[in-house]
């Protein structure tokens, strides 16, 4: 006697399926894996060696960001979580009466926080700045230090595997160059960052 219909649909399926649990979903924050192109990989390849340390950073800075890399602006890691910039007193980022000029040192606020962000993303995302503000409260007649606090936790929204924008404020302190002198806050700065995914990019045809 031939078995009901039902009963041997049952099994295939059974047996392409054991233990009937359902597919897994793709992990959040995962770029899907897709072919790329050798100027795609060469580009990936490149953005990860910038962020290795501050000879690749300045190599690619000589080439690709060139003001960067003529002001000396220079990341720090102090630990884990704490990031500084230093911009050096050289006569490039000097005006006509030997002060830091304030060009500089707004313009070196971008790359100090954009650096920042690019660093934790990583070379698989790219950072544009949206918006920065710039508060002007002394001269600066010395290096130009950095400090950076990012509003957000940055990781957090890169595991959400979005576009996102991140919010970064600096403290802007003038070296201590001479024993027995205190740091000087010269200005306070801060810029708005948005972040995509290269893979979201090259999905809508932008990259």
């Amino acid at each position: 006697m031939d078995a009901p219909a039902n009963s041997v649909k049952h099994k295939s399926e059974t047996k392409l399926n054991p233990g009937n649990k359902p597919p897994r979903p793709p992990r959040r924050g995962k770029s899907p894996k897709t072919k790329l192109s050798f100027t795609d990989r060469a580009e990936a390849f490149i953005s990860r060696l910038s962020t290795k340390n501050n000879f690749f950073n300045r190599l690619c800075s000589l080439i690709w960001l060139p003001y960067a890399f003529h002001s000396g602006i220079k990341m720090k890691k102090l630990d884990e979580t704490t990031y500084q910039a230093v911009l050096p007193f050289r006569r490039f980022n000097r005006n006509w009466y030997n002060a830091m000029a304030g060009a500089a040192l707004l313009g070196n606020a971008e790359i100090a926080g954009g650096n920042f962000v690019f660093g934790i993303c990583g070379g698989e995302y790219t950072v544009v700045c949206k918006n920065m503000t710039y508060k002007f409260l002394r001269p600066c007649m010395g290096p130009a230090i950095y400090r950076i606090n990012p509003e957000e936790d940055i990781l957090a929204l890169i595991k959400a595997g979005t576009e996102f924008n991140t919010t970064i404020k600096m403290d802007i302190v003038q070296a201590i160059t001479k024993p027995g002198t205190k740091e000087r806050r010269v200005g306070r700065a801060v810029g708005i960052f948005h972040v995509t995914p290269k893979h979201h990019q090259r999905a809508k045809g932008r990259f």
